[in-house]
């Protein structure tokens, strides 16, 4: 055993020699390894010193270069600032100045324009710019609202009035186009006297023009006459006539530039008015005609129904006091006014004055009632007819703007008196329907009022009979109070 123990003993010792020997052989490796590696990082770190040093030198002489820049700016700053407080001083010593010099240039530049606009609307309202329309084109620049006028353009204004006064004075006679009064372009000689009136002359017809105010456009200038609607009197045509053939020194002037003979010569008479009115003219004048004879028909005939039945009642109430009936019937009949409803109805009730107070009654109701149809006879034709009469007075208004917007499909809005045919038919049996229907209304509640008062009448006048045949009853027999 101790052999044994001696050699494994043995054994250990050997094993650890060896192992001691390994681990000082990596110590000393590792120790070398270590060695190399400072070394390495000592130079690494001399190397990063040495660029840190570079980069240090290098930021340095770029700082001072910056400071030096800035120093430079700073000055080029300053010198301008100066420069600009200066320019703020010569800005506001010319702003006094323009400011000083604005308010003539302001007052100039507006007495130019004005003065323009004024002499644009009078050459737009001048039959002389006819003659001459490239004057408005001449003193359109100087009207521009940012244009600023100069002396040539004073110079222009005053030209422009000059030719103005030069062409008022002047006849002139052309041969030129113009608007005929349906609307149509037409050419014949056109007469201008100065700036007052101007007159045209075709193989048809002979008349006066009046000018376009509204045209703008040197184009739209090309016909800026239009005759006027109506031809003047024969005596005045023949004036004008007379003086293009030079067989006379007069000729007509309208020295209100055209007013007057709007006035005169655009009237139109009711017979062209009804005709402007279309078809429909002729059964609302049927319509006229039918209501005023059921009117004068039915004037006459309540008037003459009428009658003073006052007196007869007080006549017959006075007989049969006296009990006298046969005289009563008798003066009922032979009364002047016999065939008035009121007196037929005082007949019915004399003749039933035996029947009982109800059958009496009845039989003056029946009569009353008999007469009734006869006082309105016809009454509720003519409310028919006031009725209808503005209602076809609508039907004029429909056709005659349906032929106004048949007249815009095919020519357009550009030209009025094209479109005034399909307006005049929708206005004028509008009206002609309404100045019908209203005295037609009106004058059906006169005569239904007077029928109803010739009713109530008649209705008065049967009580009071009643009441008469029965207290002459009662005081006969005075057993019948109790019925």
């Amino acid at each position: 055993m101790s052999a044994r123990f001696t050699r494994m003993l043995t054994f250990l010792v050997l094993l650890c020699l060896a192992a001691t020997s390994v681990l000082a052989q990596d110590a000393r490796e590792a120790a070398r390894k270590a060695a190399a590696e400072r070394e390495a990082a000592r130079r690494a770190a001399a190397e990063a010193e040495a660029r840190i040093l570079e980069d240090r030198e290098r930021l340095t002489s770029e700082v001072k270069r910056l400071e030096a820049q800035e120093r430079a700016l700073k000055s080029s700053l300053d010198s301008l600032s100066t420069r600009i407080q200066a320019l703020h001083k010569e800005d506001a010593q010319l702003g006094a100045r323009w400011g000083a010099k604005e308010q003539d240039f302001r007052e100039i530049q507006g007495n130019i324009r004005y003065v323009a606009r004024e002499l644009e609307a009078l050459l737009l309202q001048s039959l002389t710019s006819a003659d001459a329309p490239e004057r408005l084109e001449t003193l359109a620049p100087i009207l521009q609202e940012r244009y600023f006028p100069d002396i040539e353009d004073v110079s222009t204004i005053a030209t422009l009035l000059l030719d103005q006064a030069e062409r008022s004075g002047e006849v002139a006679v052309r041969d030129g186009p113009f608007k005929g009064r349906d609307g149509t372009d037409q050419t014949g000689t056109v007469l201008r006297l100065g700036t007052f009136t101007a007159m045209y002359r075709t193989p048809n017809e002979t008349g006066f023009l009046e000018y376009s105010t509204t045209d703008h456009d040197l184009e739209q200038h090309e016909r800026p006459f239009s005759a006027l609607a109506a031809l003047p009197p024969r005596r005045v045509r023949g004036q004008i006539n007379r003086y293009l053939d030079g067989g006379s020194d007069d000729a007509p002037i309208d020295f209100s530039g055209g007013l007057a003979l709007q006035q005169l010569t655009q009237g139109i008479s009711v017979v062209e008015q009804l005709r402007a009115g279309g078809p429909l003219v002729y059964p609302i004048g049927f319509i006229a005609l039918l209501a005023l004879v059921i009117i004068v028909e039915r004037a006459i005939y309540l008037h003459r129904v009428y009658g003073n039945t006052d007196r007869v009642m007080g006549e017959v109430n006075e007989l049969a006091s006296r009990g006298d009936w046969d005289a009563a019937e008798k003066f009922v009949h032979a009364t002047t006014h016999a065939r008035t409803p009121v007196i037929r109805v005082l007949q019915a009730g004399l003749a039933g004055r035996r029947e009982h107070r109800e059958t009496l009654e009845s039989l003056l109701q029946e009569a009353i009632l008999r007469e009734l149809p006869k006082l309105e006879r016809f009454l509720s034709v003519l409310s028919v007819l006031g009725t209808v009469a503005p209602l076809l007075g609508l039907l004029g208004t429909v056709t005659g703007m349906i032929g106004t917007f048949h007249v815009i499909t095919l020519h357009g809005t550009g030209n009025p008196r094209i479109m005034s045919g399909g307006i005049s038919e929708a206005l004028v049996t509008t009206e002609l329907g309404l100045a019908v229907a209203i005295p037609i209304m009106l004058l059906h509640v006169v005569l239904s009022r007077r029928v109803s008062y010739l009713v109530g009448d008649m209705e008065e006048k049967a009580i009071a009979l009643t009441n008469i045949i029965h207290k002459e009853r009662v005081r006969h027999d005075p057993n019948m109070a109790a019925d």
